[in-house]
């Protein structure tokens, strides 16, 4: 699970050395086309990928699927239902701990992710953990993988928001899975995008029009991207998985559990306990 948090001020969860690395120097709203935004994408996580998992690698596990940063596993929540012997592609795979998960559990994971340096950390834990989960370094518009090749496909807040275009993934998707197959994955609350990247009092207060689809992007001096993050709202995400042939099945937003402290970028207690962090879109390639 790679989650970021890009919108309206720069997150908070965000690694100064990847920044100074990239040579951001600010942010723009602005459109942003697929080829500037696939660039940026990959060079933002190869850049943040050490940092990442020394501060998210505990949390996410080696082997364990985490769905949020509000902690809901994929043990409990058995979105994907029984996995015993199915192909299962994952989307923006990180560290790829779901997909060793998904091994563990029976299934035949694929790994899927933008970033090299993101697939070297999921090499390391294939290294400790044992399962020899085959890695894939693609972008999820475009995906090598044979049509109707797959059973299911999950993705942990993993490339669906950093894409130009969410029905060129779905599109894809449609095509590697079979008839009938699950399609289930987490997301980012669009409703997030109007609030601040702030897991403090701050982040209570609207800034941002919801119905505001200019994508969210850090620049270096020459105006070019260095992170690309797009907003979608909920009806955006509901008229793509139509119109690309899924069904939604059901919307899951997980509450903040009692007890959990952990602070995630903007994800927190305080914010936890008054709206939504995570939006799990449930669905089926419709084949009626």
């Amino acid at each position: 699970m790679t989650v970021q948090d890009g919108s309206q001020d720069g997150s908070q969860d965000r690694h100064v050395s990847a920044e100074l690395r990239l040579g951001t120097v600010g942010i723009a709203h602005r459109p942003v086309g697929r080829r500037e935004a696939t660039a940026a994408n990959l060079a933002w996580w190869d850049a943040d990928a050490d940092d990442y998992q020394a501060t998210h690698g505990q949390f996410l596990g080696d082997a364990d699927f985490v769905w949020c940063p509000e902690g809901l596993r994929e043990a409990d929540a058995a979105l994907l239902g029984d996995v015993r012997g199915l192909r299962v592609v994952e989307i923006g795979c990180g560290q790829a701990a779901c997909s060793r998960w998904l091994a563990r559990s029976g299934a035949h994971p694929v790994a899927v992710d933008l970033s090299w340096g993101m697939l070297a950390h999921a090499r390391e834990g294939n290294a400790r953990t044992g399962p020899a989960v085959p890695l894939v370094q693609a972008t999820a518009e475009e995906l090598p993988l044979a049509t109707g090749s797959m059973d299911a496909a999950c993705s942990a807040f993993g490339a669906i928001p950093f894409v130009a275009s969410v029905e060129a993934v779905f599109h894809e998707l449609h095509r590697v899975l079979r008839p009938g197959a699950r399609w289930v994955f987490s997301v980012t609350h669009p409703m997030r995008w109007i609030f601040p990247d702030d897991p403090g009092p701050n982040g209570l207060t609207a800034t941002q029009p919801y119905f505001d689809r200019t994508p969210y992007t850090e620049v270096d001096a020459e105006g070019r991207a260095t992170y690309v993050e797009y907003h979608r709202t909920i009806g955006d995400y509901v008229r793509a998985l139509t119109k690309t042939g899924f069904l939604l099945e059901d919307l899951v937003e997980p509450e903040w559990p009692e007890g959990h402290t952990r602070v995630w970028g903007q994800w927190s207690p305080l914010r936890g306990k008054l709206f939504p962090g995570t939006a799990i879109f449930s669905t089926r390639r419709d084949d009626r």
